[in-house]
């Protein structure tokens, strides 16, 4: 079998670092994890090409070569996912499709013409899959009953990467999260008890990434990674003595629970370790709307105090933020930007609410009859309103979030918070703190980041040389993390205008602008008007 093995493209959203990626001289962030774990489960005599459409298309000869081809995606992935299942079934190849998208939707796959759907997790389905194909099997859709043992799983296939192209790489240790966020569909694709690898197997995955010539930053795609703290611990502690005997040639970045403050031992194994920053969904500082939201665990303690032990263990935070929350009074936007001022959180990412299918949140909107009649066909897009009714007029969320989000990446707002942040780190005694480029690479970025914050724009001119002056002197080694938060602001001031243009397209008008008076209409029917 010739297997044609291909990522979408992903749109521009908050996370895709357009302009810091091209100013880095990469083209992607991460690599697609999935997809090179769905390779290594692929019978061994199969010939593959793999393309990830974000590092560079496909050559046409591939698409004659191949006998069948193979695509997983994210919702936000959609649209080019629907052209390669179009593309290959106009060709008259074989379609297999998996990932999370058509797992949550996969009867968006079949309309587009998809012949396999490989849905779940992999280790179980593909190996299904194949079993049909051998039976000679025209389609089928292949599901899982029962969660994989990823003590089990196969190691991602690094070698079929063009490893060069990408800032990171990627590496997962467990899958599922104890908590019940309602609004969350990780606990619905992958469980609330979480599943990890055994030690030997992460060190074996960073073994093959070292063999290959990887030297640099590597996320931990987890979704909650200290989810089972017992055996991350274990991990950590075979961790450090592997970085240490290999002169620590990784750091690491990962996501995890806010409840992360609450262990000292954990923070400092993960310092030692060699993480440098952690992703925390924050969500909102109003108490009410988290426990709307049933997330409990980050109402145990104040959140500004969790993030000053975080950032004091030595960890840059990243952090995301919702609106659009059952029952959420007027001004929440400005009440997550006074907490993002207040804990100077450089990168918050903030968004519209969304009803994921599948999840405790869709479930009760549907129950209530409140969800939008095409509310699966927007589900995952950045930049978007609710695809349900809300408890307060749509129009002052759009409004609060793209000013909210406006203000935030305003560029002098944004320098002087990467650098409060940074002043706020204590440095990591045992390896580098920041995101690793390679030199040639990064002598590019700093002399574009001179360019654009240092000379061309008169406004920041004067802060940007202030700043640095001041990280060289107060936190010299900390100077390359900031610098590097100082580049990714060129994305977000992108980013803040397109946010604008698309929920201004949705309103009928210009989110910064004075609000026009409110038609006396029902919550109901202002929703459908926007949506329309």
């Amino acid at each position: 079998m010739n297997a044609l093995l291909l990522y979408p493209l992903f749109p521009k959203t908050f996370w895709s670092f357009d302009r810091f990626l091209a100013m880095a001289g990469v083209k992607a962030f991460i690599p697609p994890l999935g997809i090179l774990t769905v390779a290594s489960l692929l019978p061994p005599q199969w010939n593959l090409r793999f393309h990830d459409r974000n590092v560079a298309e496909e050559p046409q000869d591939d698409w004659l070569w191949c006998d069948l081809v193979i695509v997983s995606a994210m919702m936000v992935q959609r649209e080019d996912f629907h052209h390669l299942i179009r593309k290959a079934v106009t060709m008259g190849k074989k379609v297999a499709v998996g990932g999370p998208y058509p797992t949550s939707l996969p009867q968006h796959a079949l309309q587009s013409g998809a012949h396999y759907l490989i849905l779940d997790e992999g280790e179980i389905t593909v190996p299904a899959f194949l079993a049909a194909l051998e039976r000679g099997e025209p389609a089928g859709q292949f599901r899982a009953l029962e969660k994989p043992d990823v003590s089990l799983s196969p190691r991602p296939r690094y070698d079929l990467l063009q490893r060069d192209a990408y800032l990171m790489m990627a590496v997962q240790f467990s899958r599922g999260c104890p908590f019940n966020c309602e609004f969350c569909d990780i606990i619905s694709l992958y469980g609330r008890k979480p599943r990890t690898k055994e030690n030997h197997q992460i060190l074996a995955e960073l073994q093959t990434l070292y063999d290959l010539g990887w030297r640099g930053s590597i996320f931990m795609v987890d979704d909650n990674f200290i989810g089972n703290q017992q055996n991350v611990k274990r991990l950590l502690n075979d961790l450090i003595p592997w970085m240490r005997d290999h002169r620590y040639p990784y750091n690491f970045l990962t996501e995890a629970s806010v409840n992360l403050a609450e262990q000292p031992d954990l923070l400092e194994l993960m310092a030692q370790s060699g993480f440098f920053g952690v992703f925390l969904g924050i969500e909102t500082p109003d108490q009410d709307s988290l426990e709307v939201t049933r997330k409990q665990q980050n109402t145990r303690h104040p959140l500004t105090e969790a993030c000053r032990k975080i950032n004091a263990a030595g960890l840059v935070i990243y952090a995301g933020f919702i609106l659009g929350f059952d029952g959420e009074r007027s001004g929440a936007g400005q009440r997550i930007e006074a907490f993002v001022a207040e804990t100077a959180i450089p990168q918050p990412m903030l968004g519209i609410l969304q009803a994921p299918p599948n999840t405790a949140l869709w479930t009760r909107l549907e129950q209530e009859g409140r969800l939008l009649p095409d509310a699966d066909g927007c589900c995952g897009d950045q930049n978007t309103l609710m695809n349900f009714v809300p408890s307060r007029p749509p129009q002052d969320i759009g409004r609060e979030y793209v000013q909210a989000l406006w203000r935030m990446y305003e560029p002098a707002t944004y320098l002087e918070r990467c650098l409060r942040h940074c002043l706020a780190i204590t440095p990591n005694p045992h390896c580098s703190q920041q995101m690793h480029v390679p030199a040639a690479r990064a002598v590019r970025l700093l002399a574009l980041l001179v360019w654009h914050q240092g000379l061309r724009r008169p406004s920041l001119r004067g802060q940007f040389w202030r700043q640095l002056g001041q990280m060289a002197r107060q936190q010299p080694r900390l100077l390359a993390v900031y610098l590097g938060l100082c580049a990714a602001g060129e994305h977000f001031f992108e980013y803040r205008q397109l946010a604008r243009e698309r929920i201004g397209d949705q309103l009928g008008q210009d989110p910064l602008l004075p609000a026009p008076p409110i038609p006396d209409v029902t919550a109901r029917e202002a929703v459908l008007a926007a949506a329309d």
